[in-house]
């Protein structure tokens, strides 16, 4: 396959067989460094084409609670009292710039999920 870039669903699976061909390549070789620039341009036409939306920042908090055993409780110091935290997960209390802050500082959630927009009770109403 002659390195070219990926323009089309034809030219992404025939990236795709050359890398797996080129899998095991060992580094430093013609094949390795082959097998980088693949990789390289498929990345980036995935990323073009098959683009993964953003988790709702809700879900977001909630799946990292679940995933590292945190509890509503674990999240005072980043959103505030108890009932602050009920309101904000339950969705009756948006998350402020400060709250946002705090949860990407301290538990390392991505800002750019939490800083999107999302329904609230209000929302609905």
């Amino acid at each position: 396959m002659k390195i070219k870039p990926i323009r089309t669903e034809a030219d992404y699976e025939a990236a795709l067989k050359e890398i797996e061909r080129l899998f095991d390549a060992k580094p430093g070789t013609t094949e390795a460094d082959r097998l980088e620039v693949l990789t390289t341009l498929t990345e980036a036409y995935e990323e073009k084409h098959y683009a993964i939306p953003l988790p709702d920042p809700i879900e977001a908090i909630l799946y990292h609670m679940e995933s590292r055993g945190l509890s509503r409780c674990d999240l005072r110091p980043f959103i505030g009292s108890r009932a602050r935290v009920s309101e904000v997960l339950s969705r009756k209390r948006p998350l402020t710039m400060e709250m946002i802050r705090n949860l990407h500082r301290g538990l390392g959630i991505s800002a750019e999920v939490l800083i999107q927009r999302y329904k609230t009770l209000k929302d609905a109403a």
